[in-house]
């Protein structure tokens, strides 16, 4: 693995191949991909960058989520990748979805965990208020409500880790650069996705109270030859929630196709 920073983010680089580029959401890092990248590492180059503000990359400015997508372009040309493979979840699906629209040459293909359009309209002054309970209160409040709200009963009942994980990745979030995240998060609007082209994979979990099994379904009737997995007992944080099942997806996506 080696570590780069190029337009201010840090930036991982595991294994060679074709490119893979992950792309985390809100309150996440690099490291939100790392339950289902170890057979994807055998075979391809997988690149993980945490977005500014989150992780180790500084807070700078602040950016839509356009503006995310095209760092995240420029960081990849940087790299010398002219095509790849991407992934996100949530947050990092509205980017790759941007990625797709203003550089269809780039992307090869797009696999979308907890996907959005965007948020919700009743979403979005939530939104906002997290922003000021971050800068007022720190993380600490922030997480304590999402680990318990986003995931599943299950997870709650049965993955006491993976809860606790999810609430101290959101903890080490700084509050300043997550508040103006979930500030540009709240201003999205939602992308026209009927143009890409490229095979799309949905994966959704049929508790995920943010980006819904339905609101997966209904994006992939927009997007043609797109395929939806859903899956059971799992809440937003998918890769964590059902990791196994997750990776199994993923490999069947992108190593069965090649």
């Amino acid at each position: 693995m080696a570590t780069r920073f190029i337009e201010r983010m840090a930036i991982e680089v595991d294994g060679q191949g074709e490119p893979l580029v992950m792309i985390h959401g809100l309150g996440g890092t690099s490291n939100a991909f790392t339950p289902v990248i170890d057979g994807l590492g055998r075979q391809l180059q997988v690149v993980r960058p945490d977005l500014p503000g989150a992780g180790r990359s500084p807070t700078s400015g602040r950016p839509s989520l356009e503006d995310l997508a095209d760092t995240i372009v420029r960081a990849v040309t940087a790299l010398g990748i002219g095509r790849a493979n991407f992934a996100g979840h949530s947050l990092g699906t509205i980017v790759c979805f941007h990625i797709a629209l203003r550089n269809p040459r780039l992307v090869k293909s797009l696999a979308l965990i907890g996907p959005l359009l965007a948020p919700a309209d009743s979403a979005r002054q939530g939104l906002r208020d997290r922003a000021a309970t971050a800068r007022a209160q720190g993380m600490q409040p922030v997480a304590d409500t999402l680990a318990q709200a986003t995931t599943s009963a299950a997870t709650r009942r049965e993955q006491p880790v993976t809860v606790a994980l999810i609430r101290e990745m959101l903890m080490r979030q700084d509050a300043e650069g997550y508040a103006r995240t979930c500030e540009a998060l709240a201003e999205a609007a939602p992308p026209e996705v009927a143009p890409i082209k490229c095979p799309v994979l949905l994966v959704a979990g049929d508790e995920d109270p943010i980006a819904t099994a339905t609101g997966a379904r209904a994006m992939a009737a927009r997007l043609s030859g797109a395929r939806t997995r859903v899956l059971s007992r799992c809440g937003h944080w998918v890769m964590f929630e059902r990791a196994k099942e997750t990776a199994a997806a993923l490999e069947e996506f992108f190593l069965q196709r090649r």
